[in-house]
């Protein structure tokens, strides 16, 4: 059975170029159902963003902060200067308990963010 969730709803940067982080709420991950193939699809899609999107993931069942690490990570823009418009989909694996999106950036908006396993 697959899972399709918004693990990060719409966020969007005031425009003053301050550095924000926003940590999204635990989701759970391939790993709470028991599942082997530990694949998981992340979605999203951002509008004139400048920043790093990152998927976080752990395998303890209380997590701590310090029980997080990095699965994903891609920093915008890529090419120019100016805020990047896209919609991404890309691919993972592990046994993941849990799965969470942080966003750091200075300017523009993360429409969503989905998780599907």
């Amino acid at each position: 059975m697959a899972n399709s969730e918004t693990i990060l709803s719409a966020n969007t940067h005031p425009g003053d170029s301050t550095p924000t982080v926003v940590t999204g709420t635990k989701y759970r991950g391939d790993g709470y159902y028991g599942r082997s193939d530990g694949f998981h699809t992340i979605q999203y899609d951002i509008d004139g963003f400048i920043g790093t999107v990152a998927i976080q993931a752990t395998l303890a069942v209380d997590p701590a902060d310090a029980d997080w690490f990095t699965v994903y990570t891609q920093a915008y823009p890529v090419v120019s200067e100016t805020g990047t418009t896209t919609s991404v989909i890309t691919n993972f694996t592990g046994n993941y308990v849990w799965i969470r999106a942080v966003i750091t950036y200075t300017d523009g908006t993360v429409n969503s963010i989905r998780l599907n396993h």
